[in-house]
């Protein structure tokens, strides 16, 4: 609808995990270096974990497209909520293994002989799973049992879980000691700083066909940073909406008045102001909110850069 009205190609804030918009920050780069490591070293067992909208589907489908260029062998498993037995059938069709049985010893017997055979043509197959964090404890173990396939000195079957922060504290209980031991390699995604926010708005808007000239001025980035926290889900969804108020208005440039806008519409400025309006002032100085919360959101991204201190710290100070 917009995307003509602002010169674009494409929807730059489509919220599908598209690999070609993968934005690589320094966090970004070390978890992508850490699993694709993990991979072809054959540790065996990696964790990638990060919060809700952080990109780790993003970041997953990025190292998918590596793998298929490298003629990798994958399953891809992104729905968890199965038992043992449907895990099984659903990684033995993945990989492309012919297998009529639903016996477990069966198929597992098909997929140790599949494994060695990749191995002995000096290849590899890797099994990622995401939304790890919903896998039933049996089936927690059943994937540790995988990691049993193996020669005297390496691993067959490559395994990436993924999952939400939840997924770590899950692992630390007792009756999963023995999966977390296998855990050779632990990688993670995080929110952005301002500058990051602000790189990954003009990024998205480059790769969708942009020719550089300036959609959301600075203090609309600003806007969008506070209220989405470097969120990139969140990002995505208040740079889209705001991209369509700015078209209806007839409006080329996003600013901030139209993002406290958006971003009052999906309740985002009630959780804002809540988490980081300061005290009161004496009511003899006159106190600018929006001006008070854009220096707060300043400060913030010093403090992230310094991995020192949380926003709320920062308040404080």
């Amino acid at each position: 609808m917009y995307k003509e009205f602002f010169g674009l190609r494409a929807n730059p804030f489509n919220v599908n995990p598209d690999p070609r918009y993968l934005f690589l920050t320094r966090h970004t780069e070390e978890a992508l270096a850490c699993l694709t490591y993990g991979i072809q070293s054959r540790k065996g067992f990696v964790l990638l974990t990060g919060e809700v909208g952080t990109g780790k589907t993003t970041l997953i489908n990025k190292l998918m497209e590596w793998l298929r260029v490298q003629q990798v062998a994958t399953a891809f498993v992104f729905n968890p909520r199965m038992d043992v037995l449907q895990l099984l059938e659903y990684m033995m069709g993945d990989f492309g293994i012919p297998c009529e049985s639903k016996s477990k010893s069966q198929m597992l017997q098909l997929l140790y002989g599949w494994l060695l055979d990749r191995y002995r043509a000096g290849e590899t197959a890797v099994l990622v799973i995401d939304e790890a964090q919903n896998l039933s404890d049996e089936v927690l173990e059943e994937i540790r049992m995988l990691t049993n396939l193996e020669t005297f000195t390496e691993k067959l079957l490559q395994i990436v879980l993924v999952g939400q922060p939840e997924l770590e504290q899950r692992l630390k209980q007792p009756q999963l000691r023995q999966l977390r031991q296998r855990l050779t390699l632990r990688a993670k995604t995080h929110a952005f700083n301002l500058g990051e926010t602000e790189s990954y708005i003009v990024q998205r808007l480059r790769i969708a066909g942009s020719n550089g000239e300036t959609i959301f001025d600075r203090e609309a980035a600003i806007a969008i940073f506070r209220y989405s926290t470097g969120i990139p889900r969140v990002i995505n969804l208040l740079c889209e909406h705001c991209l369509v108020s700015a078209f209806v208005d007839q409006k080329k440039l996003v600013t901030a008045e139209i993002v406290d806008s958006v971003a009052r519409d999906f309740d985002l400025a009630d959780g804002v102001a809540a988490a980081m309006t300061p005290p009161a002032p004496p009511s003899s100085q006159k106190f600018d909110l929006v001006d008070a919360l854009r220096t707060l959101a300043t400060l913030a991204d010093k403090l992230r850069e310094n991995e020192q201190q949380d926003l709320e710290k920062g308040r404080k100070l």
